[in-house]
């Protein structure tokens, strides 16, 4: 047991070491982006929310405004705002909500980014990138790939899920090493709340304390994380409910083309505002409505006709027509992060798919509810805070374990160290 304890100690240094700086980072970005779409929509609040005006004959609110005179008033102003664009504002998602104080988002595409409308005046609002939104992105960027772009993407994505996995071992292997030998209470006490100590077990202290009262958060954070970071990982949580996993790790709902939409004779595409329209129709209980064209292509699925050539001459086949996908938000009593997923027949505004959260198989809201653990929005804002807090004790765990680790090679080198306590002598 000793040895096995002296191998599974150096071996929880080693990560420690190899690892440290980016589970740092990652601890770091996780605690400011435990709150990130509240204080991003706190900082664009004057983007976000209007003021509904009272009708002046009935002193009741004013009616909205039809939704595509919204849309019109958006790429207007986008149009206005950049005139020598070598392309016009294309509407690639529209978001409405049922609170009357919240404006319209029409999202423009890349190149002009999201623009707000009041409903009732049709003022459109310009793109709401704030630094606030900003530097929640450059947050986002460390946290999962170490903010690496263009080919090195997937090399930072790698670094982080291996450092992700380190983070695992140690809290799993910290548990083992703060064991205490003896359950006296000189020696437990002070594993688990602060001594006023100082330098050296003063660290010690703090590494044991932090990483006891929140081990089963960083278990959960970092599990999840694996989850999130590696296919086998997140094809296990369909297999230990006995389902297969999916082809493709993408969206519920299937490519356009496995709807075999086809485009009817003088048949007119509809608009987003005749495809809200039949959304709202069907529907009295939702809070929000997300409506995007087109479903992504999920990794791992065969490419369709879009991306094919004629074998004839080499001319590509005709584009398979996409549907409109829409996210739904009700307040069902589902858990918070539920919502519908819809696919809308382009053309008829058929409903082609409608995926609810009780819609979902077991395997599905298991990898859905192990998704939002990761950042806490399952147990809502509480469970937020506490794995904010979480991330903030990862960084002092990294901090002492550093500063432990330079005391001890320190030692081995001859150098003059404090004398031992009771503390680190358990």
């Amino acid at each position: 047991m000793r040895l096995f304890r002296s191998v599974l100690f150096w071996l929880h240094l080693a990560a420690g070491i190899l690892c440290g700086a980016i589970i740092f980072i990652m601890s770091f970005t996780g605690a400011v982006l435990a709150f990130e779409h509240e204080i991003v929509a706190w900082a664009e609040r004057d983007f976000r929310r209007v003021a509904a005006p009272p009708n002046e004959a009935s002193g009741r609110a004013a009616a909205a405004l039809p939704i595509y005179d919204l849309i019109s008033r958006a790429r207007d102003a986008a149009h206005a705002t950049a005139p020598e664009a070598e392309s016009a504002p294309r509407v690639t998602g529209v978001t409405v909500s049922a609170d009357p104080r919240a404006a319209v988002a029409v999202n423009l595409g890349r190149d002009f980014g999201v623009y707000y409308v009041n409903p009732y005046t049709g003022e459109a609002r310009a793109p709401a990138a704030t630094r606030t939104h900003d530097f929640m992105h450059l947050m986002e960027d460390w946290h999962r790939r170490l903010a690496a772009s263009g080919e090195y993407r997937e090399t930072g994505r790698a670094i982080t899920g291996v450092s992700n996995a380190a983070f695992l071992f140690l809290a799993l292997s910290g548990l083992w090493l703060w064991w205490p030998r003896q359950w006296a209470a000189r020696f437990v006490r002070p594993a688990l709340w602060f001594n006023g100590a100082k330098g050296r077990a003063r660290d010690w202290n703090w590494h044991n304390v932090y990483g006891f009262w929140f081990l089963p958060v960083l278990i959960v954070l970092t599990a999840t994380g694996l989850v999130i970071s590696y296919r086998w990982a997140s094809d296990l949580t369909y297999r230990v409910v006995g389902e297969s996993p999916p082809v493709g790790a993408g969206p519920a709902a299937a490519p356009a083309a496995d709807f075999k939409i086809e485009r009817p004779e003088g048949g007119k595409k509809l608009d987003y505002a005749a495809v809200l329209a039949r959304i709202q129709e069907t529907t009295t209980e939702w809070t929000e409505i997300t409506l995007r064209e087109g479903l992504p292509q999920r990794r791992g699925a065969p490419p369709g006709p879009d991306s094919a050539s004629s074998a004839e001459g080499g001319r590509r086949a005709p584009r398979v027509p996409e549907p409109y996908s829409a996210t739904q938000k009700t307040d069902d009593g589902s858990p918070a992060f539920a919502a519908t997923q819809l696919v809308i027949h382009p053309y008829t505004g058929e409903t082609l798919s409608r995926v609810g959260y009780d819609d979902q198989t077991p395997g599905r809201k298991l990898r859905t509810w192990l998704r939002h653990l990761h950042t806490g929005q399952a147990l809502g804002w509480p469970g937020q805070l506490v794995a904010g807090l979480a991330c903030i004790a990862g960084c002092i765990l990294v901090y002492t374990g550093f500063a432990l680790s330079w005391r001890r090679f320190c030692a081995l080198r001859g150098v003059e160290r404090p004398k031992k306590t009771a503390l680190m002598t358990h």
